[in-house]
């Protein structure tokens, strides 16, 4: 009965990848109607600029892209397009689009195999204190927490103009040699790697309180190889996290790829679809779906080696409660959060908006303790007016990302539609939604939510397939309990704080995509405040006056701080 059960939910998640996979390729050809733009002008424009052009052109365009014809009419070209290998030709360059996406398919997965070098090791070493004390250690924790937080598009920034610009010790620019990935693999897998390691961190006391470890110690067992076995326990919680990482390294790295001249595939996606290059945008989503695909197999696979024959058998431990570390994080949240607030109310006593050209980036003074931005404007002001919008519509995205997440991640059938909003660019889900609801903070808000809820999905699928197979819940249904107490006595229980944890530690990523939607003119519009679009606007200004990109890096740190303090001071699971 197992077995069947199995091949049946398999059935299922490949008939749901095919479906979500070809209703995204839908969506991506009726995005020129979607959007209510004429692709033939886009597509002029990307050719010859702001040169001026005439109705004659734009038709003469029209029948040559077979705009005329409809969306569906292009898609059905497409397709047949595809059966035969052919993925089509760009409709800004007339290039090759397989030569095109493939070039930067392995540029991208060159990177993105750099970036999860260090992904895994970062990870490695905030897990290995914990592995070794058996304990949440606080500092690790914090720290994985702010390097969470930290910009990827900052990063690049930073570490180009001090070792690739100042001493020289890597290219600043292109793709020519190993070296050339140094700088970049470390923007983006810093960040992804602090990711995996707090989820690692939240595992590994669970699998230390589980029962088996006390009596591994009690018969001599070496802490060495306790330590071992534990590790092997806690990895199935954090694989499907890892195989969405190598998606999201691969087709979400276009900020990164801007800063260093790459050309990978999620800059390419990026440009492909501000143009409404349909051809172009369809074959990068379909080599990233293909990997999507791929890395998804590869997990499950590895999970369940991992997990062995105990998962079928219904013999697995059920997550333990580990006891709380005492009031002191607490402690220093509130002193951290009290710290912030007070910045924050500060601000809130000056003009956000007052433009003084003489005092252009200013450095920190009496006048403007936090200096100025570019137009003169009082960064302290900015920082305290912005945190609000920030904040509450950051904490909503997340709010939303974790009901949908928990709710889709509990259906198993849904395994491929997250695999397939995972491999969507966000401004493609930018796109579409301004398209139909128009631009704005609400519009971006959706988008973000759009994509946002996979990893948190994916997270969710994870500890309850890890949960439904103890033996407790074995016992439970045998003792006559249906499939909603279940869920709601057993799994939810598991589900939520574990996965709660993620989804505040989301916060500040899900702060920059807001920021990134505003800045392409899709969300938040100037000149209003808001701490990533801060960031943005002052990145150019950086290197001469750092103080304008420092305030609203320093505050998504501090909010990653606080909230890894606030939400570790608890347990990590539930006590049986």
């Amino acid at each position: 009965m197992p077995r069947a059960r199995n091949n049946r939910m398999n059935v299922s998640v490949a008939v749901g990848r095919v479906g979500a996979a070809a209703g995204l390729l839908v969506l991506t050809a009726l995005l020129p109607w979607l959007t209510r733009t004429d692709p033939a002008l886009t597509v002029l424009h990307a050719r010859y600029g702001d040169a001026p052009t005439t109705p004659k052109q734009l038709a003469e365009v029209r029948g040559q892209l077979g705009l005329d014809q409809g969306p569906f009419t292009f898609l059905g070209q497409w397709v047949r397009g595809l059966a035969h290998g052919d993925l089509g030709t760009s409709w800004v360059t007339g290039a090759d689009v397989a030569s095109d996406v493939g070039s930067a398919f392995w540029v991208s997965m060159s990177l993105m195999a750099y970036a999860m070098v260090v992904a895994v090791v970062l990870a490695v070493a905030l897990c290995v204190p914990t592995l070794r004390r058996a304990r949440p250690e606080p500092a690790h924790e914090v720290g994985a927490g702010v390097l969470a937080a930290l910009p990827e598009f900052l990063l690049a920034s930073v570490l180009a103009t001090l070792f690739a610009v100042h001493l020289g010790w890597f290219p600043a620019q292109g793709w020519a040699s190993p070296a050339s990935a140094v700088l970049p693999a470390l923007a983006l897998g810093i960040p992804a790697g602090a990711v995996l390691g707090r989820l690692g961190q939240d595992a590994l006391p669970a699998a230390f309180a589980e029962p088996w470890v006390r009596t591994a110690r009690a018969n001599g067992l070496p802490r060495a190889r306790i330590a071992r076995h534990v590790a092997r326990r806690a990895l199935p919680a954090v694989l499907p996290q890892a195989g969405l990482t190598v998606v999201g390294l691969t087709g979400a790295a276009a900020a990164v790829e801007a800063v260093f001249a790459i050309p990978g595939l999620g800059g390419t996606a990026v440009a492909a679809a501000l143009d409404l290059d349909l051809p172009l945008l369809q074959g990068c989503l379909l080599v990233l779906l293909a990997l999507g695909v791929v890395a998804a197999v590869l997990v499950g696979f590895g999970r369940r080696r991992l997990l062995g024959p105990a998962l079928e058998a219904g013999a697995l431990p059920g997550l333990a409660m580990v006891p709380g570390v005492g009031r002191g994080r607490l402690y220093a949240a509130g002193a951290l959060a009290a710290g912030l607030l007070a910045v924050i109310v500060w601000g809130l006593t000056r003009d956000p908006l007052q433009v003084d050209l003489a005092a252009r980036l200013s450095e920190p003074s009496g006048a403007h303790p936090f200096g100025t931005d570019a137009l003169g404007r009082d960064v302290l002001a900015r920082l305290g007016h912005g945190a609000l919008r920030t904040l509450a519509v950051a904490a909503a995205v997340c709010a939303v990302c974790f009901v949908v997440g928990v709710g889709l991640g509990l259906m198993r059938w849904t395994a491929g539609l997250t695999e397939v909003a995972n491999a969507m660019p966000a401004i493609l889900a930018g796109l579409l939604v301004t398209g139909l609801f128009g631009a704005g903070v609400e519009g971006a808000a959706v988008a973000v939510a759009a994509v946002g809820w996979a990893p948190l999905a994916a997270h969710t699928a994870a500890v309850a397939e890890a949960e439904r197979g103890a033996g407790y819940v074995e016992a439970a249904v045998a003792s006559g309990a249906g499939r909603w107490q279940v869920l709601r006595w057993h799994v939810l229980s598991a589900v939520v704080p574990t996965v709660g944890r993620h989804a505040l530690l989301r916060l500040a990523p899900t702060t920059l995509a807001l920021a990134s939607l505003g800045f392409l003119g899709l969300g938040t519009q100037p000149p209003t405040p808001e701490w990533g679009r801060l960031l943005m606007e002052n990145l150019p200004y950086a290197e001469r006056a750092p103080w304008s990109v420092l305030a609203p890096a320093v505050g998504l740190a501090g909010v990653g701080a606080i909230v890894v303090l606030a939400s570790a001071a608890g347990g990590l699971g539930r006590r049986r």
